[in-house]
């Protein structure tokens, strides 16, 4: 009786994951996210040109196919320099705000910017592309203006910064996210030399070879979640013990014998290390200086090249004057004569809801979040048409 009462047990679990296999191959059209990558030399890690990306997320039931253009964006491709130099042509460079997997191309903020524009600004001629590489910070994203946006001569040169690039910018905090070696990075990046003066370091196409060791993950990471509808579904409502993550305090132990990462020693995770804190650490203050050097890089090209730059306050919650974050941005910004665009006070004086513009548990933003960056880069625009001269 016990092995013919297992036997149904069985039975019946074979049934409900036949179900739930079945179902989910018929509502859900592709199981996980697939990123083509390529490694261009002096650039770092992008996308393959011409290639189809898919994202897959799971919990939001968003699942988006989009395709890379010639230069390994996820954008439309570019306009004629022609068309660009009789305009006002913008180019926006950023992180996973401005790639934004989740949307599709046409609900993209820079997208629906250009046909507002076009309704509301049309003797301004606006002409938009976008370079975005998500994970990446702005001293990583200097060869996107260098190698790709430079060559449309754009007017205007929009930052879109969002509060982990302070981080991001620091190569000793970059390193410890990323479990790579500081001196071996995939992205261009900073150190100090001898003398303490910040320089350039350009990405390495054998940065692979210098990571962070992590731990294996169990069995079903390694192959169900890859195959399995039904198991995937399941993934998501943490039934599972997660997978491990890599030892980073033993990560911080290593590179702080490096003389670019010194301020790391003695680093705890346990410990408030984060730019939102009144008192900083002292690698959180030197990711200031990153971050300074880095926008400072911009501004030099924008300089030489004729270009306005601005920066773009990608950020929700508390992106405000007040907070120690934005403020922090905007004495950065202030001291260089940059504009700062502030997403989130738009929200405010517009009375939206900023939960409205995200996705659930992605948190980037949906189609509406991307109208509101549109309005709100479209608001300043308007009131500084005198940019575009």
């Amino acid at each position: 009786m016990a092995a013919w009462n297992a036997a149904l047990v069985i039975a019946g679990l074979l049934l409900i994951a036949l179900a739930g296999e079945s179902y989910f191959r018929l509502t859900r059209p592709f199981i996980e996210t697939s990123i083509p990558i390529q490694f261009v030399d002096g650039v770092g890690l992008i996308r393959e040109p011409n290639a189809e990306l898919r994202y897959a997320e799971w919990n939001d039931d968003n699942f988006v196919v989009s395709r890379t253009n010639g230069l390994g964006f996820l954008d439309r491709e570019p306009v004629s320099p022609e068309r660009a130099a009789d305009g006002c042509h913008i180019a926006f460079i950023g992180d996973s705000y401005v790639e934004a997997m989740e949307a599709p191309i046409p609900d993209k903020f820079h997208v629906r910017l250009e046909e507002m524009a076009a309704r509301e600004l049309p003797h301004l001629g606006i002409t938009t592309q976008a370079y975005g590489i998500s994970g990446t910070t702005q001293i990583n994203q200097i060869p996107f203006y260098d190698e790709y946006a430079k060559r449309l001569n754009p007017k205007l040169l929009v930052l879109v910064f969002y509060f982990n690039d302070f981080a991001g910018n620091s190569i000793a905090l970059q390193s410890l996210a990323a479990g790579l070696d500081p001196d071996s990075m995939p992205y261009m990046s900073a150190q100090r030399d001898a003398r303490g003066a910040m320089k350039l370091q350009p990405p390495d196409p054998e940065f692979w070879r210098f990571t962070l060791p992590r731990p294996p993950k169990p069995w079903r990471y390694n192959g169900l979640l890859r195959v399995s509808y039904f198991a995937t579904w399941l993934n998501t409502k943490n039934i599972w013990e997660a997978a491990p993550k890599p030892d980073r305090e033993a990560w911080a132990a290593v590179i702080a014998e490096r003389p670019c990462c010194a301020l790391l020693d003695g680093w705890q995770p346990s410990e408030k290390n984060s730019i939102t804190e009144e008192h900083l650490s002292p690698v959180y203050e030197e990711a200031l200086e990153y971050t300074a050097f880095s926008i400072e890089q911009f501004k030099r090209r924008a300089t030489r090249d004729g270009a306005r730059l601005i920066i773009l306050s990608a950020t929700g919650d508390t992106g405000t004057r007040g907070d120690p974050q934005f403020d922090r941005l905007i004495a950065i910004a202030e001291a260089r004569n940059i504009p700062v665009i502030g997403h989130y006070d738009y929200i405010v004086s517009q009375g939206y809801d900023e939960e409205d513009g995200r996705w659930r548990f992605d948190r980037h933003w949906n189609a509406t979040g991307h109208r509101w960056v549109a309005e709100a880069v479209l608001e300043w625009l308007s009131a500084n048409q005198d940019a575009c001269d």
